[in-house]
């Protein structure tokens, strides 16, 4: 049970912008939103970090969803990684890349890019910190460093994330949750704190 209730559309009205885009693609306002909603000033700042962090840059954004998968799945956070893997079923993502997102480092569907920043996710968020200099060595063949600014800014962003979602065991909407039950289910995710 969500520990913090999400604020109804009538006590965010600064935010209705939130809900004509979730209406016109068919989806709910994200829970967490509508708690952050209860200091805009924090909801408003971390949109825009959002935006810059996923939207903007020369890594591409399916690539930084990816990111964003991992590190939430690693950290544990199954609410982020079902809103991530929703977010990576409509940006078009396959879906059987979906269906392996927690194998990259064996399955042919991801280049060695594309493990060497997701290793990088799976990595940063344990605690200890387990990145090493071989990770780098390895990151810097496919990316600049203002390339690997950015992967890191999507795993910090999101660890932000992880935490506020797993501490205040937000409730998943149904859409995140069935994509993350059909493709991240087979790889050992379940709702959990969550539902």
């Amino acid at each position: 049970m969500t520990r913090i209730r999400p604020l109804d559309r009538e006590e965010m009205p600064e935010f209705e912008d939130l809900f004509k885009d979730a209406e016109d693609r068919g989806r709910e306002v994200p829970n967490l939103l509508r708690v952050l909603a209860r200091k805009p000033s924090i909801l408003k700042a971390l949109r825009e970090l959002r935006r810059v962090t996923i939207a903007e840059g020369r890594v591409s954004k399916e690539l930084k969803n990816m990111v964003a998968q991992v590190s939430s799945l690693s950290a544990g956070c199954n609410y982020c990684a079902a809103h991530n893997a929703g977010f990576a079923i409509d940006m078009g993502i396959p879906p059987e890349k979906e269906d392996q997102i927690w194998n990259y480092e064996t399955s042919a569907l991801f280049c060695e890019a594309e493990r060497a920043a997701l290793r990088l996710a799976q990595n940063a968020v344990q605690s200890p910190n387990a990145v090493t200099d071989e990770d780098f060595v390895q990151l810097k063949q496919f990316f600049d460093d203002e390339q690997i600014v950015e992967l890191l800014s999507v795993i910090g962003v999101f660890g932000f994330y992880n935490r506020v979602n797993d501490t205040l065991a937000t409730k998943l909407e149904l859409h995140p949750k069935s994509v993350a039950e059909k493709h991240l289910g087979n790889q050992g995710w379940v709702v959990g704190k969550h539902e």
